[in-house]
């Protein structure tokens, strides 16, 4: 029976739901909406038992939707058991703010690098680098180029930033900038800009997620729906595994990414064209304009863009509230050099989704718009069995999961944190306050989705240029003691009303470069001639308490952190 009707194999879920993660979910605590988390986990699972029925009922011709979505199931259970194995043994997941948002400052090398590698290798490496490979070419390799820099810059950056949060207790980057300047209300405006600017990322991951779910289904679950899911499946793990279960999903995300791409880099140019030789002989012959910037087309990407973005993103990663998350979830400095190290080695993979962006353009010529994210997965879906879609598509899909989780986590620090812990009433409350967060902000980053989709890669370069504006205040601020609260506040609001008014009128990239060196060159120019135009800062702290230093391996202070 079951090999003419597969689809029967959803009538094993609620089995899967009720029986089979009873040891996990047997437990009162994370406590979810004051219920017990062995409640919530069952009613999840009563609401979903008519869905696997009703999925049962579709059958019919619908046996490669079946596989793959079966596939794909099992699979997001296995991520949601993966998170609440993480936080068994350290209180279900009761911990405080630091347990919970930087993983009890105690992840080590190897944590570390799957953690910060999984934030760099988003939906857009399988979609939006596969889509820009198909529409420019080369261009797209900004990406490797910026984080490969970027890398270099956290070598001292990150262990920086590392010792001056645990020397004082902080836990982000809100936290530091309200520090520095001693007025905790700056640290609820920077959470408010860096909020605006990060919930046009999580829109991606979601967009890139829904696009995954919808195509490896054979479109059996509608774009709608497929949003949904991500929103989902993404909020419920952040809120009860917090930054270490996103550390342990990140181990099966990479190993699945790492698998699934080294075998499409050989299986593609071989099922398609031959071989290798025969893919690039055809590529350097007939699409020649994709492989030199500009890339196909002009498009404003040459080689000042590409040099301006890169300087501005490389600069950029290092203060990104996610970035610091991982930096602050270290054990010590020195996991986080040895990290500076390993790391770019990851970035060969990103080669592999422009390369095959490009091979689309001889097998599924003619997409356009948002339809070219799909390059990669038409070559996926018209050439492979419905079980290695489902693969393909779960490590795509993972790849939305773990940076979107850790987004939406440092949103949810950061209100709780620097905006609500200013209200008395929640000030013993963070955690709780921070997941409330959670919650609201993938919320609107799913309305967002619905009514202001837009694609992929524009919305992570309004993310990078509106975070740039951020670094005269934070980077600048912490190594240089004249930077006075009045300039680096005049800078910010110059940086950010530039980078709007240009990305909305559409005048980015301007003059050839990026909007946002530009805005941040106005910002820094702001911020020096309001410093030197006004008197010191009367600050009575030490220079030891205002500013932070790059530890040395010797003077490592990783036995000295203050609990928070």
């Amino acid at each position: 029976m079951l090999k003419r009707r597969p689809q029967l194999l959803w009538l094993l879920v609620p089995y899967v739901l009720f029986v089979g993660a009873l040891p996990l979910v047997n437990r009162v605590r994370p406590v979810l909406l004051g219920l017990p988390f062995l409640f919530v986990w069952l009613l999840g699972a009563t609401l979903l038992t008519p869905l696997a029925v009703w999925l049962a009922r579709r059958g019919g011709p619908q046996v490669n939707a079946v596989v793959a979505t079966s596939i794909f199931g099992l699979f997001m259970l296995g991520t949601v058991a993966l998170g609440l194995l993480a936080v068994r043994g350290r209180g279900g997941g009761s911990g405080g703010l630091a347990e919970w948002s930087v993983g009890g400052r105690s992840l080590g090398a190897v944590f570390i690098w799957v953690l910060m590698a999984g934030e760099g290798y988003t939906s857009f490496s399988y979609l939006g680098a596969a889509g820009w490979g198909y529409n420019y070419g080369s261009p797209v390799l900004y990406v490797v180029a910026y984080m490969s820099c970027g890398y270099a810059v956290g070598y001292v950056v990150g262990p920086m930033l590392w010792a001056y949060a645990r020397k004082h207790g902080l836990v982000g980057i809100t936290d530091m900038v309200a520090h520095r300047y001693d007025r905790p209300w700056l640290g609820a405006l920077v959470a408010f800009l860096a909020t605006v600017f990060l919930l046009p990322y999580i829109q991606l991951q979601i967009t890139g997620m829904g696009v995954v779910v919808s195509t490896i289904s054979y479109g059996a679950i509608s774009l709608n729906w497929a949003y949904f899911l991500a929103f989902a499946v993404t909020t419920g793990f952040v809120v009860v595994s917090g930054l270490r279960g996103s550390a342990w999903v990140s181990v099966l995300k990479d190993v699945l990414v790492i698998a699934t791409l080294g075998f499409l880099a050989i299986y593609v140019p071989q099922h398609y064209f031959g071989g290798y030789e025969e893919f690039l002989g055809r590529l350097v012959e007939e699409k020649s304009e994709w492989l030199t910037l500009p890339g196909h087309g002009g498009g404003g990407f040459g080689e000042l863009w590409f040099a301006t973005t890169t300087l501005l993103n490389s600069l950029t990663v290092v203060i990104f509230p996610t970035t610091v998350a991982g930096y602050l979830g270290a054990r010590n400095a020195d996991a986080l050099r040895r990290n500076a190290m390993w790391l770019p080695a990851y970035n060969v993979l990103l080669f592999v989704p422009m390369l095959l962006g490009m091979a689309a353009l001889f097998v599924v010529p003619g997409l356009v718009g948002a339809e070219s994210n799909l390059a990669l997965f038409e070559l996926v879906v018209d050439s492979l069995p419905a079980w290695a879609v489902g693969i393909v598509g779960v490590a795509a899909a993972l790849s939305s999961i773990v940076p979107m989780a850790v987004f939406m986590l440092v949103i949810g620090t950061m209100w709780g944190r620097s905006v609500l812990s200013l209200v008395p009433a929640l000030r013993e409350r963070q955690k709780g306050a921070a997941q409330i967060v959670v919650v609201a902000a993938g919320a609107i980053a799913l309305l967002l989705t619905y009514i202001a989709p837009n694609t992929l890669v524009r919305l992570s370069l309004i993310s990078y240029e509106g975070m740039a504006q951020l670094l005269p205040m934070l980077l600048l601020g912490l190594v240089w003691r004249r930077l006075t609260f009045a300039g680096a506040l005049a800078g910010l609001a110059v940086g950010v009303t530039i980078v709007c008014v240009l990305v909305f009128t559409g005048h980015d990239p301007v003059w050839g470069m990026n909007a946002g060196i530009v805005a941040l060159a106005a910002n820094l120019a702001v911020a020096l001639a309001v410093t030197y135009a006004r008197p010191a800062d009367r600050d009575p702290r030490p220079d030891g308490e205002v500013l932070a230093e790059d530890p040395l391996p010797a003077a490592d202070p990783s036995r000295e952190a203050h609990p928070v």
